[in-house]
């Protein structure tokens, strides 16, 4: 059987044809998909006042859940849960007993841990001088165990340490709108914290 040169050039194309077809439709079929991720509906604002026998007081967000921690020795620390978010804030309370310099180090040493995996950590100053409290927000960016952290203190009586981890993997991308949600509640809680019978007026640059 003959094939003449225009038939043999007309299957050659056909089937070039075919093959990069099939290629572009491989190509199309197992392209990877952008990853998407799961959409959060923010409950509303709200708070109410946390207050105990303990030397403190201030407002928590009604969404949140107050779980006594573990230690014996530490009656007045606690966490605060936040079930929805899979999120605790730690909260540890330390009468200042002339050691204010030993909890202002383990402070600074507990944050700068997490600066190993940290793309950057802004320390926010916290003065409150009507209401002595005085502190530092630490506000650390990354895949961190722990985006935030904070200690309050009136400098001869009261310490108070806070720290906010997930209890999941650390992803900046897929946490950070979490994050900023949260920080407000942490910044509220700030702001409203008193001393038991001492006024409050804030001011945080």
């Amino acid at each position: 059987m003959k094939f003449s040169i225009t038939k043999i050039l007309t299957v050659f194309f056909l089937a070039t044809l075919f093959v990069f077809s099939a290629c572009d439709d491989e190509y199309e079929y197992y392209s990877p998909k952008p990853r998407g991720y799961f959409r959060i509906d923010f409950p509303e604002k709200k708070y109410k006042v946390y207050d105990s026998l303990c030397p403190y007081s201030f407002e928590i967000p009604t969404y949140s859940k107050v779980k006594k921690a573990s230690e014996a020795n530490t009656p007045c620390s606690f966490n605060l849960e936040f079930p929805d978010f899979k999120a605790t804030l730690y909260l540890g309370y330390r009468p200042v007993n002339n050691n204010i310099a030993v909890y202002l180090d383990d402070s600074h040493n507990f944050a700068k841990k997490h600066q190993i995996k940290a793309t950057g950590l802004d320390e926010i100053v916290i003065l409150r001088d009507s209401a002595k409290v005085y502190g530092l927000l630490f506000d650390i960016a990354g895949n961190t165990a722990s985006s935030l952290q904070f200690y309050l203190t009136d400098s001869t009586k009261h310490f108070l340490r806070g720290s906010l981890y997930f209890n999941s993997v650390p992803n900046v991308d897929s946490l950070k709108i979490v994050i900023e949600f949260l920080k407000k509640d942490v910044l509220h809680l700030i702001n409203t914290t008193r001393w038991k019978n001492a006024s409050t007026k804030a001011r945080i640059i």
